[in-house]
């Protein structure tokens, strides 16, 4: 049965997408509905009958970023060779995202944290999305226990935990003005931290093992 009334003058994929940015730059409490119809290009009316109030809007534009933003990151850790490969790589993606000059600083999950005027249903998906990554990053590890690359004593939680850390702290740094190569040197220096963590011998350092002395 074809839909009553008169038929939608815009593409509701395209108005999403600039509220999905408007979000991502403001934040939610800061964007009005003011500042979402100069940024769609409709009407509040047609904002409210389209996706059924700003709350609304806010999740549907969180669940396109993810879409584009967080379900790659974290088929990226599923496909890298190893799991120091796929936090290192996640980690110098995410350096290059959140500093990419065509789009809003930071990350738009982890930035919303702070808006304190999003309902609870809404601050429970984000902190899905949040944890969601984390788990991603300690899926990949186990995956690097059961193929051998890392220790079955590595500090798997602990390791998921901190370089779930240094991303969220990295989207914050670049809404503060940090540059990709300032990220990349906290990327860097995170894995540094990967051997400890692992258990691993760190590279480029003597062995602890004593050589036993010949005897003259």
């Amino acid at each position: 049965m074809a839909e009553r009334g008169r038929p939608r003058g815009f593409d509701r994929d395209a108005v999403l997408r600039r509220a999905m940015y408007t979000f991502w730059s403001d934040g939610y409490e800061a964007t009005s509905m003011t500042n979402l119809t100069a940024a769609m290009g409709i009407a509040s009316p047609s904002i409210y009958a389209c996706f059924g109030s700003k709350e609304q809007l806010f999740r549907e534009a969180v669940e396109l970023y993810d879409s584009f933003a967080g379900h790659p990151a974290r088929r990226g850790l599923d496909e890298a060779p190893s799991a120091r490969e796929a936090v290192h790589g996640l980690l110098s993606a995410s350096a290059d995202f959140y500093t990419d000059t065509a789009t809003p600083p930071g990350c738009m999950v982890v930035l919303a944290t702070a808006q304190t005027a999003i309902g609870q249903d809404v601050q429970a998906y984000l902190a899905g999305l949040r944890h969601g990554m984390r788990e991603a990053i300690t899926a990949r590890l186990r995956r690097g226990i059961d193929e051998g690359e890392l220790p079955g004593t590595a500090a798997v939680d602990a390791m998921a935990a901190f370089y779930t850390t240094v991303q969220q702290g990295m989207s914050i740094q670049a809404r503060d003005g940090a540059t990709r190569a300032d990220l990349d040197a906290v990327a860097t220096a995170a894995m540094s931290a990967w051997e400890p963590l692992a258990g691993l011998p760190s590279p480029g350092l003597p062995s602890m093992v004593a050589t036993p002395r010949s005897k003259e």
